[in-house]
């Protein structure tokens, strides 16, 4: 079993920073990713990357703005955030899958979730 605790949400005024932390416990996963929902809407992929090789993809919406990078000493997987906006507010989960999947920006494809933390980006 995994276990994963998210940390680093908050207020930010668009054009800001914040860098998000996934704690992880437990089985070893092959790839760790952060996903978003804002209300109304679907959870969405922002980014993946693979435990062993730091393989890492984006979304189109946040390329260029926001880097996700593991620390594997530490068991912990973070998205730091640049040029934040307005639309960028929702809940970010942070999630992991133990073997590779083709789909890995589908939701259905990871087997493990974080509680959430919230971002809201203030105009």
């Amino acid at each position: 079993q995994v276990q994963l605790v998210e940390s680093g949400g908050g207020l930010v005024q668009a054009g800001g920073s914040l860098r998000l932390s996934c704690a992880a416990s437990g089985r070893s996963f092959y790839r760790a990713a952060w996903f978003r929902q804002a209300p109304g809407k679907e959870r969405e992929f922002v980014a993946a990357i693979t435990w062993s090789g730091g393989s890492s993809v984006y979304a189109d919406s946040v390329k260029g703005r926001f880097t996700i990078s593991r620390d594997n000493a530490k068991n912990t997987v973070y998205l730091q955030m640049d040029s934040l906006k307005p639309g960028d507010t929702a809940v970010y989960y942070c999630a992991v899958v133990m073997t590779y999947s083709y789909y890995y920006t589908s939701a259905s494809a990871y087997d493990h979730w974080g509680q959430g933390t919230q971002v809201t980006v203030s105009s």
